[in-house]
């Protein structure tokens, strides 16, 4: 069986022993909307728990569009021009209107990243400008939580007279879902912030994972947060395995949302009967495989389905590297996994990104890791954790020889985009 998994810009095909394959596991087939352009301009009008945009704009002095930085494929040259045409018919003044990147903690996006994300037509004629986690002067202080978590959020956003927020749902490893309240949390939040709301009495609860929103503490806390924020109006989507709209919606940040993870909840997840010995999975391709950091989600969004001492085979691009330099000083002061989680269950313990080498530990602890890559040496990936393999092929095979004649092994091309659960757990 030739199978193509998601890998980077253009995938990697890979030929698998037919007689063991469970799937592949997939995104079930939905209709992508014909004419994505009507439908953005259409939510725009008949929004969801709000009134329609051109009310929600109309005598406001300025706006501020948060948008998600490279690491998402959110299609926002469709969603943005219907409603920076809303904007200005409105009144405000294009010189008026800030695109801000919700970039959380990741690093900025410039220059030719901005073209690819909102098209040449928004960079030449809008004020586009990234947030800055690190920055404490760029934020204002809203105060703590009941839960303790400190609320630093970018000044631009919070001293705009509107506030709009788009964004793609989709699965997501801690928070449940992608889209709403999370461009907010952690997309324009401080690391004081992100380092609590982020932090292991947060992720080390058994709700704090993909697909699961009720009773999830990362999703409550930072929806506490964004209506700490305010948010006037937002634009979110779902999408297909190739990336085409299947649905939009629009209008208020909780009503609106939720009905995003309604439909998207009833084509991602996917069951197995049982768990299996070995799981073939992607990080979904580029942009999300470009870095160690990123690709973990491939392996969380795999962990559920894999037998107690199997093995995720994943290939990943890895075009950047590992991740942030706080990620790669973190991976090498704590080599000894048992120890780090020791550690950030401590109070004197914080390095920027630890939780997704927490994340880590939680697939590292159920079972062994193998990694195809062209973007990271074998030397480094030895260095994540995980066993460097060539190819996917030899990695199934010497896997084979490990688990005996009546291994299975599922496939899921699109990595964590689909969620898949075994349906009939022991």
């Amino acid at each position: 069986m030739r199978i193509t998994l998601d890998y980077g810009r253009t995938g990697l095909e890979v030929e698998l022993p037919e007689d063991r394959i469970v799937g592949p596991l997939a995104i079930r087939p939905a209709k992508p909307l014909a004419n994505p352009d009507a439908a953005v301009a259409l939510a725009l009008q008949n929004p969801i728990g709000s009134r329609p945009l051109a009310e929600v704009s109309r005598g406001r002095k300025n706006a501020c569009i948060l948008v998600c930085d490279i690491t998402r494929p959110v299609p926002n040259r469709v969603l943005l021009p219907p409603l920076l045409r809303t904007l200005e018919q409105q009144g405000i003044a294009r010189r008026d209107i800030l695109i801000l990147i919700a970039t959380g903690l990741h690093r900025p996006n410039e220059d030719r990243e901005l073209q690819e994300m909102l098209g040449p037509e928004i960079v030449a004629d809008y004020r586009i400008e990234n947030h800055h986690g690190k920055a404490k002067d760029e934020h204002d202080f809203l105060g703590v939580t009941p839960n303790g978590v400190p609320v630093w959020l970018d000044s631009r956003y919070l001293r705009a007279d509107l506030k709009i927020t788009t964004g793609l749902i989709e699965p997501h490893l801690m928070a449940g879902y992608s889209g709403g309240r999370k461009v907010i949390c952690p997309g324009i939040a401080g690391l004081e912030t992100v380092k609590v709301w982020h932090g292991p009495r947060f992720l080390e609860h058994p709700r704090a994972d993909s697909g699961i929103v009720a009773g999830n503490p990362v999703h409550e806390e930072n929806t506490r947060i964004a209506l700490m924020a305010g948010c006037d109006f937002i634009v979110n989507v779902c999408l297909d395995g190739p990336r085409q709209i299947l649905w939009v919606g629009a209008g208020d940040m909780i009503k609106a949302w939720e009905e995003g993870v309604r439909f998207i909840e009833g084509i991602v997840k996917v069951p197995v009967t049982e768990p299996l010995d070995i799981v073939v999975t992607s990080c979904a391709g580029y942009p999300l495989d470009t870095t160690w950091y990123q690709a973990i989600k491939g392996l969380i969004g795999a962990l559920p389905i894999v037998k107690q001492g199997g093995t995720i085979i994943m290939a990943a691009s890895l075009s950047e590297g590992l991740g942030s330099a706080e990620f790669q000083q973190l991976m090498a002061e704590n080599q000894d996994l048992k120890l780090f989680k020791q550690r950030i269950l401590g109070k004197d313990y914080f390095v920027m990104d630890q939780w997704q080498l927490e994340e880590l530990a939680k697939v590292v602890e159920r079972c062994r890791v193998k990694v195809v890559s062209d973007g990271v040496s074998p030397v480094s990936l030895r260095r994540c954790f995980v066993e460097p393999a060539t190819t996917v092929e030899q990695a199934i095979e010497d896997s084979l020889a490990e688990y005996g004649p009546s291994a299975k092994i599922a496939v899921i091309p699109k990595g964590p985009y689909v969620l898949p659960y075994v349906s009939n757990p022991v």
